[in-house]
């Protein structure tokens, strides 16, 4: 009786140690397998954070290399650029999840190829003003070579024509003045009185010179670069002249004044300037000034 009692404490013991051990087997494996998950994690989050890291750094490099162009853009190149380099810092920093700084990433790409499609715009409009700008300085050196052609032509004809077929004109006087209702005319200085302009020259008398009828065109312009009057336009030899009116003189060689009134209103203070022409040529040129 004894050795039975004996073996049945026997066998509870060894079935209690059993489920000790099974227990502990258990409770082994399941710290086993949250160390691993937890491992896993942790190398989950650091690759996350690692390609986060390399994307941001792509970012910034396409940044630096747009504001190394030095366009109008630079400014807002640099301060988003900046906004890379504090979410940088941020994600270094961190230790928890990655999800949050991705948002941000995305949001800072997204504004990048906006903002880089705007940097490409202005490098092709650079691109067409500097076309443009080479070809107006062929237009200019040409239009100067023209010009020095023409002036070149212009000197070698005045030493062939002979100089006593030709009309002098000189003294030029320009006077401003206001009109009263009763006609009279008040000389003035003044631009904000003036309401006319007398306009007097001289054609000199030359015995030898072709008598009889001659038209010269009057040009007169004011400070703002506007030729005043009637800014009617003729065309000579292919060149187009505006000018404020035509006065019809009939010489008989004898020294003779040609006068002319000019109304007007609002005239702007500064220098004027009269150009007297024959056709195209400007045979006699002055200035005055309204204050």
């Amino acid at each position: 009786m004894e050795n039975q009692k004996s073996n049945k404490n026997l066998k509870a013991i060894v079935i209690v140690l059993a489920l000790c051990l099974l227990g502990s087997l258990a409770y082994i494996f399941k710290l086993t397998t949250d160390a691993k998950v937890a491992q896993t994690k942790i190398i989950t989050v650091t690759d996350e954070k690692g390609k986060v890291m390399d994307e941001l750094a792509a970012l910034k490099t396409t940044y630096d290399e747009a504001i190394a162009q030095n366009t109008t853009m630079s400014n807002e190149l640099i301060a988003e650029r900046d906004k890379v380099s504090k979410l940088m810092s941020e994600v270094k920093q961190s230790t928890g999840s990655v999800s949050e700084y991705k948002q941000k990433f995305l949001a800072l790409q997204n504004k990048m190829k906006e903002m880089m499609k705007q940097v490409d715009n202005l490098k092709k409009e650079n691109q067409t003003l500097t076309v443009q700008r080479d070809s107006t300085d062929v237009v200019l050196k040409e239009s100067k070579k023209y010009n020095e052609t023409l002036v070149s032509q212009n000197e070698e004809l005045a030493k062939t024509v002979e100089k006593g077929a030709k009309l002098s004109v000189l003294n030029i006087r320009t006077k401003a003045f206001k009109v009263r209702s009763s006609g009279k005319q008040i000389e003035t200085e003044k631009a904000r009185k003036a309401d006319m302009l007398k306009i007097n020259f001289t054609i000199a008398e030359n015995s030898i010179a072709k008598s009889g009828e001659k038209t010269y065109y009057v040009q007169v312009i004011d400070s703002g670069n506007n030729v005043l009057g009637d800014k009617k336009v003729a065309t000579f030899e292919g060149k187009t002249l505006t000018y404020s009116f035509e006065t019809l003189v009939k010489y008989e060689n004898k020294t003779m004044e040609v006068s002319q009134d000019l109304p007007g209103k609002d005239f702007p203070k500064g220098v004027y300037y009269v150009n007297i022409f024959d056709k195209n040529e400007v045979v006699c040129k002055s200035s005055f000034t309204l204050k």
